[in-house]
Order: C-alpha cells, then sequence, then structure tokens
C-alpha cells in the first residue's frame, strides 16, 4: 500500500533537538505516513523567519497538504512570522508554560537554550568523563579499571555492547565498559579470570542466533564467524554461563538501543545524570 506523504518542520531559536524529540514520538503514532522531515535551529531572527514561511509554503503548494510545524521558538514576534505560513503549528511552549505558570505562580524566564545548555555544567562534563571512560574500556581494554565502571556489559561479538556503552555515556553519564565473550572461553563453562572480581557489576547482552546471523553476515560474509550454527552455538553458550553465575541478561533481539538502556538503568538501579 502506497503511504501517504506528508512533510514535518522542527523549528527552534537553539538546537531544535526538544522539538524534533517530542514531535516524533508523537508522530509515530499514526500510521500510513511517510514522512519529509526538516529540521530547523537557530531560527533567531525575522529575516530567517519569513524565508521560512516562503519554504513552507513552497512546501504545501508541491504537497498539496500544508505542513506540520512543531516549534519550540521562544520570542513571539518570530513564532508569529511562522503562523502566517500555510501549515499547522504546534508549539511546545505555549501548550504547556501557561499552565506551570498558573501552578507555581510566576511567569517564565523566556531564556533561549536552557535546556541543552551548561547551567548543568558538573552534570554536563561527568558525561564527557563517562564519554571518554567508554573509548578506553570498550572491548575489554583496560581491564584493570573496570572497578570504577557503573556497569560493565558481556556477551558475544555483534551483541550490541559497544553502542549501549556509548549511548549509556552521551545519554546519561554511566561509565560502562565492555567485555568480549570469545570461542576460547567456550570450552570451559567458566567467567573469564579478570571479571571475577567485578562480577557484581556484570549484565549480559544476548540476541537470537538468526539476528546475530544476519549481523556478522554483514561484517563477514559468508564466514565461519558468520554461520547460523556458529552464532547458534554461541548464543546458547553464553547464556548458559549467564545463568550458572547468576549475570543479569537482556534479549535484545526486537528493541532498540534507548529500550536498551532504559532497562539497564532501571534493572541495574543507576542514576541518570542527565540534568541537575
Amino acid at each position: 500500500m502506497t503511504k501517504l506523504k506528508r512533510t514535518v518542520f522542527y523549528v527552534s531559536d537553539r538546537t531544535g533537538i526538544t522539538a524534533e524529540t517530542l514531535g516524533h514520538s508523537l508522530l509515530t503514532q499514526f500510521d500510513g505516513i511517510e514522512w519529509e522531515k526538516i529540521n530547523v535551529p537557530f531560527l533567531d531572527d525575522i529575516a530567517k523567519a519569513h524565508r521560512l514561511v516562503e519554504r513552507i509554503n513552497r512546501t504545501a503548494k508541491l504537497d498539496g497538504y500544508r505542513p506540520l510545524v512543531f516549534s519550540t521558538l521562544l520570542k513571539p514576534d518570530i513564532l508569529k512570522v511562522i503562523r502566517q505560513a500555510n501549515c499547522r503549528v504546534y508549539d511546545f511552549f505555549e501548550t504547556f508554560i501557561s499552565s506551570i505558570e498558573e501552578e507555581l505562580h510566576q511567569p517564565f524566564a523566556r531564556i533561549v537554550g536552557r535546556s541543552h545548555g551548561l547551567q548543568y555544567h558538573l552534570k554536563y562534563f561527568k558525561r564527557i568523563a563517562a564519554i571518554n571512560y567508554v573509548l578506553a574500556h570498550d572491548d575489554g581494554v583496560n581491564p584493570k579499571n573496570f572497578t570504577e565502571a557503573d556497569i560493565i556489559l558481556v556477551g558475544v561479538s555483534r551483541t550490541g555492547k559497544t553502542p549501549t556503552c556509548l549511548y549509556l555515556a552521551l545519554q546519561y553519564g554511566i561509565a560502562a565498559a565492555n567485555y568480549p565473550l570469545t570461542q576460547d572461553d567456550m570450552p570451559k563453562m567458566q567467567l573469564p579470570k579478570i571479571l571475577e572480581p567485578v562480577k557484581d557489576k556484570l549484565f549480559g547482552l544476548t540476541l537470537s542466533a538468526s539476528q546475530l546471523h544476519l549481523i556478522r553476515q554483514e561484517r563477514r560474509p559468508n564466514s565461519q564467524y558468520a554461520a547460523l550454527t556458529q552464532c547458534q552455538q554461541e548464543i546458547q553458550w553464553q547464556e548458559s554461563l549467564f545463568q550458572l553465575f547468576d549475570i543479569p541478561y537482556l534479549d535484545t533481539t526486537n528493541i532498540s538501543i534507548e529500550e536498551i538502556s532504559a532497562t539497564l538503568l532501571d534493572r541495574r538501579g543507576l542514576k541518570r545524570q542527565l540534568y541537575g
């Protein structure tokens, strides 16, 4: 079935991350539409606003439908210009701020860039430090420093350990290390010696053998490493190991990296280092 094509603009006077994140979350609830997504960050003067109006109007004419505009603009004069375009505007601040002002009995500050600025600088630098830690302790490197980790992900090759560690560090300031379980470990049903002192920090990642086979095929097509039987053996072995040593683990076959990370934080009771 052919999908209906529509256009959405995410506009902001700063990065546009908030508008895009909230807007995307809302649009995922509507099926059968193929969205052309246009990000417009740093929309901070009237001239830029008028140029955007022209672009929105051209898009509406080409599409045959007026675009949606998700906005986190703080300057009323700029938002007023955008509202003149042939579009439907959803302004997140307008939707929520007035009721919050009423509840808190004070006007909002109307300061641009606060949500992604450095006013929470200690949390920000903790996230940078966490990213540096992940890069320095990827794939079993520097295991002597594993005691400093908030969490250590373990699993066979290509189960998503590295991207999950990076996401945890970048988004939440979590110092995550990871250690690969290899074919050399398989003959013995035993944890690698280096992991024994930090067993309480371990968390396993697993997935279906068929999914692992597809991922490895892209990396090393038609190799023994990517063979389905090899993947089946490794997955069966690692899950038995996790169960034997009471290591919590997560099947990531059908979930996103965002869901994986949120699950790890919840099950390990780790605190998100996001805002002050």
